[in-house]
C-alpha cells in the first residue's frame, strides 16, 4: 500500500493526483514548487520502476512542467529527483523566475519557507485545474 513519507506530509500540501503520481506543493511561497510522488511502495530510484511505470513518471512530469512553464511564466523549469533526505522516489517540478529569491541558484537552503495562505492555495488549484488534462484528479485521493 502507497504512503507518503513523513516528511513529504510534513512539508507540502495535497492537490491531487494523475494515472501514476500523487502531485504535492510544497509549503513554501517562496517558489512555485511542486512534487511528483510515484504511487509505488517502496521505491526509491527510478530504476525501480517497471519500464511502463518510467515512461508514466517521465510523462507526467514533462506535461506538468510544460503547463506550469506557461501558467506561472517561468524562465527556467527545474527538474530533479534527490532523495538524500526524503529517500522515497519524487520529482521535483519547480518554477524559477528570474526575479525568485534564490535565482540563479538552487532553491533549496536558500531562503526560510514562508507558508502558504489559503487562498494563495486555492488560486493555485484554480490554476492548474484549467490547464492539467483529465488524467489528473484534484484532491487527495487514497487509493494507489
Amino acid at each position: 500500500m502507497f504512503n507518503l513519507d513523513p516528511r513529504l506530509q510534513q512539508d507540502t500540501l495535497v492537490l491531487g493526483d494523475f494515472a501514476l503520481c500523487r502531485l504535492l506543493l510544497m509549503n513554501d511561497a517562496n517558489y512555485p514548487w511542486f512534487i511528483l510522488v510515484p504511487r509505488r511502495e517502496e521505491v526509491t530510484e527510478l530504476f525501480q520502476l517497471s519500464k511502463q511505470d518510467q515512461r508514466q513518471l517521465w510523462q507526467e512530469t514533462t506535461d506538468l512542467a510544460e503547463q506550469l512553464k506557461d501558467v506561472f511564466v517561468a524562465d527556467k523549469m527545474n527538474v530533479a529527483t534527490l532523495g538524500n533526505l526524503v529517500s522515497q522516489l519524487h520529482m521535483h517540478v519547480i518554477v524559477r523566475n528570474k526575479k525568485d529569491p534564490a535565482w540563479p541558484g538552487p532553491v533549496w537552503g536558500q531562503q526560510p519557507a514562508t507558508p502558504y495562505r489559503p487562498e494563495q492555495v486555492e488560486t493555485i488549484r484554480t490554476k492548474l485545474q484549467l490547464v492539467l488534462t483529465n488524467d489528473f484528479r484534484a484532491g487527495a485521493h487514497d487509493e494507489p
